[in-house]
């Protein structure tokens, strides 16, 4: 049950990574319909879609050594950061 849940949570990590990477330029890019996003934006924007790729890793190792409930909720930590960030007010 613990590796289909993780799986489950890689799958929905993986997703938000290329919704993400999709939408990149459109918040950091150069284009006309950019948000022309600086450095310390870019920077935090790369950091999220790493952090998408790494913590289903660190679940899997958790998992393994013994700490099942740390590392689902470590798996499951970017979708719930999307889902609080959603939550915020646009900034206009």
């Amino acid at each position: 049950m613990g590796k289909v849940l993780l799986s489950l949570a890689a799958l929905i990590d993986v997703a938000l990574a290329a919704l993400l990477v999709a939408v990149s330029g459109f918040i950091v890019g150069t284009g006309p319909e950019s948000m022309h996003a600086g450095p310390g934006f870019t920077a935090a924007y790369v950091a999220a879609i790493l952090a998408c790729i790494a913590a289903p890793v660190g679940g899997f190792v958790l998992n393994a050594r013994g700490k099942a409930p740390l590392g689902f909720a470590l798996a499951f930590m970017p979708p719930a950061g999307a889902l609080a960030a959603m939550l915020l007010p646009p900034p206009y």
